[in-house]
This record gives structure tokens, sequence and C-alpha cells, in this order.
């Protein structure tokens, strides 16, 4: 079993941070490629850890659903510990016409989640229905 070594450093109310050494090194590798202080990259990481944590709000009708926070800033449901929209899932069955089976086999999902989707769906048609026509209509403006 190795040793690990700890460092610390102060955050601004003063209270202090120890990190395994290794830990550190990865967080200044990425704050020097970011271009910011490690305090900003920490500040930057918590931030975001908090703000997916506060996003993935699971309804206990749909466990398998969480509401993700994009890139854009906006949320979408996603199938829970994975990437895949809903709206990805409502395409495939709806527009695409492939079944349960072929879906949750493209996927690499079991059939329940896939039917649980499409009751999340069912649920919330109107919410779905728009983040698919609004994303149709960003494709449609740059093809």
């Amino acid at each position: 079993m190795g040793i690990h070594y700890m460092c610390g450093f102060k955050l601004m109310d003063k209270k202090s941070l120890t990190l395994p050494k290794s830990l550190l090194q990865e967080v200044e590798k990425y704050a020097i490629n970011q271009g910011v202080s490690i305090e900003q990259f920490i500040l930057w990481a918590i931030a975001e850890k908090i703000g997916i944590l506060s996003q993935s709000l699971i309804n206990t009708k749909f466990p398998n659903i969480a509401y993700f926070k994009g890139a854009s800033g906006k949320v979408f449901p996603v199938i829970k510990n994975t990437s895949i929209r809903i709206q990805t899932i409502i395409i495939a069955h709806y527009q695409w016409e492939l079944s349960i089976s072929e879906i949750a086999k493209e996927y690499d999902l079991n059939k329940e989640l896939i039917k649980e989707a499409l009751k999340f769906y069912h649920t919330n048609k109107t919410e779905i229905d728009q983040m698919i026509s609004a994303e149709r209509g960003l494709e449609l403006a740059y093809v």
C-alpha cells in the first residue's frame, strides 16, 4: 500500500481543503490547460457538480429519468446514468418507427428503460414536443 501525500491550501472563507497530492497534480494540470488558478478550477468543478446534482430531479413516478443541464444551459430529461435524451428515444420510436426492442438494442438499454421513457413522454408530451420542435428549427436554420 502506497503512502498518500496530502496538499492543502486556504479557500476564500479561510477554511482549508486538503487534497491527495495525485489529485492536486491533476487539478493543477487541468487548471493550467484552462488558463485559470487552481482555486478557480476547483470552484468551477464544485459549481458544475452541484449544478448536475441539483438538476437530477428524480420523479419517483419515473425513477430512471433525470434532468440534465447541458452546455447551453438548457435543461432536458435523460435516461438516468446515461446521456441519452428522452427526445432521442421518442424520435426513434415515433419518427423512425423503431420498436422498443430495436431501440433497446440500438442504445444498449433494457426494454424497461425504453418503456419508462415512453411513459414519461406521454406524461410530459408538451414539454418534450417543444424540445423536439426547437431542435428541428435549429437544424433547419443551419441546413
